[in-house]
């Protein structure tokens, strides 16, 4: 048996957004019996797990990707290069957002035996590719995320069966009513992986007492680390699950809502693979035709010509966080309300996504 190597080295969210492209290769290697191994970053291993198609999962810190990098050592690289070794991987997909290279990765593959390598490439890769596609010349880089991974894999000879509509997709979305109850309510997801994409917290609380004032339920999701916040979001009369999900667990929460209100976050896109409709507090230090939550029904808040903008900021560079802390509450609850007219039923939404 052969295997097909799929890598995406960074976040939950851009891991989850590579799931049509993992698919495309699913289908592709499944006629020959083979299997499609997922290579991630410590930050996507759980989302690698929820996406249909992948046999397995391994975790590598790239020195390239991961911040704080992990020094390289001959251990560190063996470590990858032994499993790639010990899994007969054959062929290998190499999935990159614009901004990083997949040539250092493409090295150690070679080395560790593998025979074919697929990636795009802005440098001259020589020897270290077997098929290189150009950014900008092969095609677009305006465009999203999830149709640029389908591009490289398309490169690599795999795409998606005409029965596939190219959506992003988890599996095995568990029943989260134990958690949540089974009354209708709205996801809020307040935190964000770097401050330059987060609405600010007391933004995040007006909200939520406006859409409870409006007769919503709310739920109020975030990791181990974001307790304080989500209480202070949540307040007295949402429903705090602050630290008490994991990225599965939290699939069902989300699946369950009506619509998510949350940034531009892992969340955002799990929403999408649930099929849940999002309010995207988007900030424009990247841009939103890459980065939005990718075909679900869609409100893009935020200024996305602020100063910000490109600049792929971690910290914002502007006094004041225009960008964001310009959307007022009441704009996110009249997104919330424009989204959940005429929004099927949970039942409804789990039948087309198993379908």
């Amino acid at each position: 048996m052969s295997r097909v190597l799929v890598a995406r080295l960074d976040s939950a969210g851009d891991v989850l957004l590579a799931g049509p492209a993992v698919r495309a290769v699913a289908a592709g290697v499944s006629a020959r019996s083979n299997e499609v191994l997922m290579l991630c970053g410590p930050q996507g291993t759980a989302a690698a797990r929820l996406l249909p198609g992948v046999t397995d999962v391994f975790t590598w810190a790239s020195p390239w990707i991961v911040d704080p990098a992990p020094p390289v050592t001959e251990d560190h690289v063996a470590a990858l290069c032994d499993w790639v070794r010990g899994r007969q991987v054959e062929e290998a997909v190499i999935l990159t957002s614009f901004h990083q290279s997949p040539l250092p990765l493409a090295m150690l593959l070679r080395l560790a035996g593998v025979e074919r390598i697929t990636a795009a490439s802005t440098d001259y890769a020589g020897s270290l590719l077997d098929v290189r596609l150009k950014p900008g010349e092969d095609f677009p880089e305006d465009q999203p995320e999830a149709e640029r991974a389908l591009q490289i894999a398309a490169a690599a000879g795999y795409r998606l069966p005409t029965n596939d509509d190219g959506r992003l997709r988890v599996r095995d979305i568990p029943d989260v009513a134990w958690l949540v109850g089974t009354e209708p309510y709205i996801a809020v997801h307040p935190g964000a992986a770097v401050p330059a994409r987060a609405w600010p917290p007391l933004h995040h609380a007006a909200a939520v007492e406006l859409l409870i004032a409006a007769g919503y339920r709310v739920v109020v999701t975030g990791g181990p680390a974001e307790t304080e916040l989500t209480a202070t979001v949540a307040g007295p009369d949402a429903l705090d699950l602050g630290g008490r999900t994991d990225l599965h667990s939290l699939a069902g929460v989300l699946a369950g809502a009506s619509a998510v209100v949350t940034g531009n976050t892992g969340p955002a896109h799990l929403a999408a693979a649930v099929g849940t409709p999002v309010v995207s507090l988007f900030a424009p230090v990247v841009p939103a035709v890459r980065w939005a939550p990718y075909k679900v029904p869609l409100e893009l808040l935020g200024d996305q010509n602020a100063p910000c903008r490109l600049s792929r900021a971690r910290v914002c560079p502007v006094p004041g966080h225009p960008c964001l802390s310009g959307v007022e509450p009441e704009e996110v609850v009249a997104a919330v309300q424009r989204l959940t007219t005429g929004v099927t039923s949970l039942p409804t939404r789990r039948e087309t996504r198993n379908a």
